[in-house]
């Protein structure tokens, strides 16, 4: 593989949509939308909302998953931080399960409603160390990060501050590229 770092493709930090801890679900909400709209629309849009503690330090994450889990407590109830439940599961289950549990009944607007409740800080995902990288790390060894792990993103992190997101989009898109050229 062509000798491309981590620094090399990662979405700097000063480009991706960040809120504090104690921002609400709707501040994170209009921080991505935002964020979706400045980046350059030539690139995948973002994916999730960095969130920072009051010494300015990335502490968390929240991504669309995380969202949309925030506005029914429900799964809670049913879902563990450290895996999915849902493996293995029939779609015949996870219709009785939706039905058994009555997900999602009220109607949409009363729903979303919530989101200028729930504090982020709630409900953030807090990266764990399988989830980070460091900006100088050859781009096949995050590769197999994010394989292996199963992520859609890793913190890129410098002398233990978040610089920086490394998007499974963007490795693909370098590797993608790469198959076309030797192809050619």
């Amino acid at each position: 593989m062509k000798s491309t770092c981590v620094n090399d493709i990662m979405v700097p930090l000063s480009e991706y949509a960040t809120v504090s801890e104690d921002a609400t679900l709707s501040d994170a909400v209009a921080a991505l939308k935002k964020s979706q709209a400045d980046f350059d629309q030539g690139k995948y849009r973002h994916r999730a909302i960095l969130i920072f503690d009051k010494t300015n330090h990335i502490v968390g994450k929240v991504n669309f998953l995380s969202i949309l889990r925030a506005l029914e407590p429900k799964y809670e109830e049913m879902l563990s931080d450290k895996g999915p439940l849902h493996m293995g599961f029939t779609r015949k289950f996870q219709k009785a399960m939706f039905e058994s549990l009555k997900l999602w009944q009220d109607p949409l607007e009363h729903i979303c409603k919530k989101a200028g409740e729930i504090k982020v800080k709630a409900f953030m995902v807090i990266p764990e160390e399988s989830e980070m990288i460091e900006p100088d790390q050859q781009l096949g060894e995050a590769i197999h990060q994010l394989v292996i792990g199963h992520h859609q993103s890793l913190l890129v992190s410098k002398d233990g501050k978040v610089v920086g997101v490394l998007r499974l989009a963007d490795a693909f898109q370098v590797v993608a590229d790469n198959i076309l050229t030797c192809s050619s």
